[in-house]
């Protein structure tokens, strides 16, 4: 064949996406809009909503439709273990997974990055943070409970504890992750806080439409790091307790805008840098 007989090459733009039902309330099409036009990249953010018995055959036609990869929310974020040909070690201790990476040969690739999102959250908010510093406290026993958990146990926390409301979920995760965590009663939870450095509310609980998190913070410590999985509310009832209680407290929205810089990259060749320009779109 001669060069000028040669097929033409057509060069896609990379597609990526969010996948989810609901989806319409994602923020995660703005984010990666913003950084693809702040870095002059090609390719394009867009929401799927899919009902669960339609993923399997959604996720096996994206690549052939161009796309280089998605996030996944919910209710899709365990069920794409199961679909996925290749699992992280991470996204398999938390059993979930909220990014996916399609191959060239259509094979997918799975992943969680909620916990490196939720510490480098941390590390930008609260600098001199040491997780060896004293116990952490864990408040719910959710999939990103189990995120935060991983994380925390990676980043040094010697001492983790954990409430939930129905307490065997709190003990399944114990008993996954180790003899450093420690369950409490959810009637004990106030107590979890005593000494605790580090507290977190990983729940849904004072979220905007949710019910507020009515727990004692009678002994949480002034010198404790208080941060809250919730950013609708940004100042959540809890944090603004934690405040007036002279804690420093950490929102949750820097761990959605860092846990999407890691899938940003792998789809779009560039690492998005997030600052104070990019969590003001988002709260614009």
């Amino acid at each position: 064949m001669t060069e000028e007989t040669a097929p033409t090459q057509i060069k896609h733009a990379p597609l990526a996406g969010v996948i989810g039902m609901p989806i319409a309330h994602s923020r995660s099409p703005r984010l990666h809009g913003y950084w693809l036009e702040r870095y002059g990249l090609a390719g394009h953010y867009v929401p799927i909503p899919v009902m669960p018995e339609h993923l399997a055959e959604v996720l096996r036609m994206m690549p052939r439709m161009g796309f280089v990869g998605a996030n996944v929310t919910i209710p899709h974020k365990e069920a794409v273990l199961t679909l996925a040909d290749t699992v992280t070690d991470r996204a398999a201790l938390i059993g979930a997974a909220n990014t996916l990476i399609f191959r060239p040969d259509g094979k997918i690739h799975a992943d969680n990055t909620d916990g490196y999102g939720f510490i480098a959250n941390l590390r930008q908010h609260a600098p001199d943070w040491d997780p060896a510093g004293g116990p952490a406290a864990v408040i719910g026993a959710g999939g990103a409970a189990r995120a935060v958990v991983a994380s925390l146990l990676d980043s040094g926390v010697t001492e983790l504890r954990i409430a939930n409301r129905t307490k065997l979920r709190a003990e399944q995760i114990k008993a996954e992750f180790g003899a450093r965590l420690v369950v409490y009663d959810w009637a004990q939870v106030g107590n979890m806080l005593d000494g605790a450095t580090t507290v977190v509310n990983a729940t849904s609980l004072g979220m905007d439409g949710k019910q507020p998190l009515r727990i004692p913070l009678d002994a949480l410590s002034p010198a404790a790091l208080a941060t809250d999985l919730v950013y609708t509310p940004l100042m959540t009832p809890f944090l603004t307790e934690a405040a007036s209680r002279g804690c420093r407290i950490v929102d949750g929205l820097g761990m959605l805008l860092h846990q999407a810089a890691p899938g940003f990259e792998r789809w779009f060749g560039h690492r998005p840098e997030v600052d104070e320009a990019t969590r003001q779109l988002i709260l614009g």
